[in-house]
């Protein structure tokens, strides 16, 4: 791939969803992006280019997401968020609905991928349901950009993987083996959605109100400046003013949002609106 090749559908992912490929990255796009060359028979990347931008570039760019996008996740991946939350945060937030009269907990898993970041939660919040949950209405949605993982999310059936790390308790109660599969409970899938939803598309973003929570994990780094920016603000819009945002363990707003304040906790942190 030429650097003008390069720059030309490295431009044309940015802006239809604000991830950007430095060119240390050159060598992963132009393989994945190989991929989808050999899918449809096409032999240069001037032509590529020319598929995305015809009458059926909608649909090749869902396989170019699908290819390009990174969904490396698993159950129970993140102990110090949960315990976080469920020794801290919960309260705190539950404490401050009751004062409210509002007996509904919305938790957005933003950039889902296959899900088992969202259905953890529901497990989560499951075993709250006899005490600090009791009468609540639990609402968890997932999204994200590539349909492949969403589909995969909804059937809630998972290789051995992803369940490695499900503590006893929870995968006695909430899980069935079936082989080398491993099947979700109904009674977890029944508090979570999934839907496409790209974090990049403003018209989309401004109606994903009233969260409570917001996990959004390893997705940052893959966006430039501009366009964290951009995604951060959303969240931070799409929050209740007591409401709590989660990034991975590697990341951070410093110098991305000044409207969070940084809470921490054992083995890591969150940010407060």
């Amino acid at each position: 791939m030429s650097d003008e090749d390069f720059a030309q559908l490295r431009d044309f992912i940015y802006n239809h969803c604000g991830m950007y490929f430095h060119y240390a990255k050159k060598y992963f796009l132009e393989s994945r992006i190989g991929r989808r060359m050999d899918a449809t028979g096409i032999r240069t990347h001037m032509d590529y280019y020319r598929l995305l931008n015809s009458t059926r570039g909608a649909e090749e760019l869902k396989c170019l997401m699908d290819v390009i996008t990174t969904n490396e996740t698993f159950f129970f991946r993140n102990v110090p968020q949960l315990n976080a939350l469920e020794t801290k945060l919960l309260p705190e937030i539950v404490e401050t609905k009751n004062r409210m009269g509002v007996r509904k907990l919305r938790i957005w898993s933003a950039a889902s991928s296959s899900g088992e970041e969202a259905y953890t939660l529901s497990m989560v919040l499951l075993e709250k349901r006899a005490g600090l949950l009791k009468d609540w209405i639990i609402e968890i949605i997932g999204t994200d950009i590539n349909e492949t993982v969403i589909a995969q999310a909804k059937d809630g059936v998972y290789g051995a993987y992803s369940v490695r790390n499900i503590p006893d308790l929870y995968r006695r109660k909430y899980i069935r083996e079936e082989g080398d599969r491993f099947i979700l409970s109904p009674d977890v899938k029944r508090f979570v959605s999934f839907n496409k939803l790209n974090l990049y598309d403003e018209s989309k973003m401004i109606v994903m109100k009233s969260f409570d929570i917001i996990f959004c994990a390893n997705v940052l780094i893959y966006f430039d400046k501009t366009s964290k920016s951009r995604v951060v603000q959303h969240f931070h819009d799409n929050l209740h003013p007591y409401g709590y945002l989660f990034v991975g363990q590697s990341e951070s707003l410093h110098g991305v949002n000044g409207k969070f304040r940084t809470v921490h906790f054992p083995g890591g942190f969150t940010y407060k609106k």
